[in-house]
């Protein structure tokens, strides 16, 4: 380096060169197993999702059916009222019309071979086939909506930047009970497609869940924001801290709202926040309000996106009246503003495609 007529050298030692280059290699590596976990993950959703589409039903053949009947129509006419059952139940938690939705596999044909046969060998059991028929088409219909509203909710999930297999998989892991096996055969069987329909409902049920306990409704002003997430000085003794969710300032007593629908499960007071209030979204995910003058709610409470649950105070470790708000999913503290800001439009959008769901909130 050439300064006021001066020449200066700088001297890169192996050992600096050494570190340096490890240091690239790392950062590179780091970068390279990222995109790669990312893009195993991708694919094994895509995998799976393609996998769960392409299960299509066996269509029983008419022969096979013609031998049931005449082996015991009784028997077939109990069959077909534990499918009754069975589709009474998914229709609950189905309340659009799905009437108009196509069918899983192409069983029209052999339906209505099926239909045709019996009526013309035993005529008495001709009504019952044809119940038997529509209560599998119906079927079909009910297992493609639900297929369509799990893949619907799927890309909402993805869009929010969570993981709708991370989502499925924290909802499963709090279940149990005793065995209870639904048949609708004499043998015990369960018609394939009943076990189609069985599996789609589980995987839209679940995928629905996660996406209404998402945090879509301000729970303060966002005009008042006046610390956001991530490394800032801490505002007593002015070091570096990490702020593990966003500050809304207020006046004491202002209405705290609820994110999102979910159970509330503490109310208390914890070190540093105060006041506190938190809410179960389940699969893993829970809000938290602090820094309360009062609590609005009660441990157990089934509360909804927009619900009050509190007052902003000046409690715990605060300078202000303000709520401090987290996020967290399995423990995790993550920016809260993202899903704030972008829920309720992608929300908006699936709710514009299967109205009946997840009732919108006004945040």
């Amino acid at each position: 380096m050439r300064s006021q007529g001066q020449v200066r050298f700088i001297t890169i030692t192996s050992r600096m060169q050494i570190a340096a280059a490890s240091l690239v290699v790392a950062v590179v590596g780091g970068w390279g197993l990222t995109v790669g976990g990312m893009a195993i993950s991708q694919y094994r959703s895509e995998a799976q999702r393609v996998s769960l589409l392409e299960r299509e039903a066996e269509v029983a053949t008419w022969e096979s059916r013609l031998d049931a009947y005449k082996d015991d129509i009784d028997e077939v006419a109990g069959d077909v009222a534990r499918r009754m059952e069975i589709l009474e139940e998914a229709t609950e938690m189905l309340p659009d019309d799905v009437t108009a939705a196509d069918t899983v596999s192409d069983s029209i044909d052999e339906a209505g071979k099926t239909v045709a046969r019996i009526s013309a060998v035993m005529p008495e059991a001709a009504a019952l086939a044809r119940v038997e028929a529509r209560q599998l088409a119906y079927a079909e219909r009910l297992t493609r909506y639900a297929d369509r509203r799990a893949a619907r909710a799927e890309k909402a999930i993805r869009e929010l930047g969570l993981n709708p297999q991370t989502l499925m998989s924290a909802a499963r892991t709090a279940q149990g009970g005793p065995f209870v096996k639904i048949s609708t055969g004499r043998d015990g069987s369960l018609d394939p497609r009943f076990e189609r329909l069985a599996l789609s409902m589980a995987r839209m049920s679940a995928l629905e869940q996660g996406l209404s306990g998402i945090p879509q409704f301000m729970p303060a002003d966002m005009r008042m924001i006046s610390s956001g997430f991530g490394y800032r000085s801490d505002p007593f003794n002015g070091h570096a801290a990490m702020h593990t969710g966003l500050d809304f300032r207020g006046p004491i007593g202002s209405p705290i709202h609820a994110a999102a629908q979910g159970t509330v499960s503490f109310v208390g007071m914890k070190q540093g926040y105060g006041r506190v209030v938190e809410i179960s979204h389940g699969n893993g995910m829970l809000t938290r309000y602090a820094h309360m003058s009062a609590w609005r709610a009660h441990v157990g409470q089934q509360v909804a996106a927009g619900d009050v649950i509190g007052l902003i105070g000046n409690t715990g470790r605060s300078t202000g009246p303000h709520l401090h708000f987290e996020v967290r999913i399995n423990d995790r503290a993550v920016n809260p503003r993202p899903f704030l800001e972008s829920a309720p439009h992608v929300l908006e959008a699936a709710r514009a495609e299967f109205p009946g769901r997840n009732e919108p909130s006004h945040g």
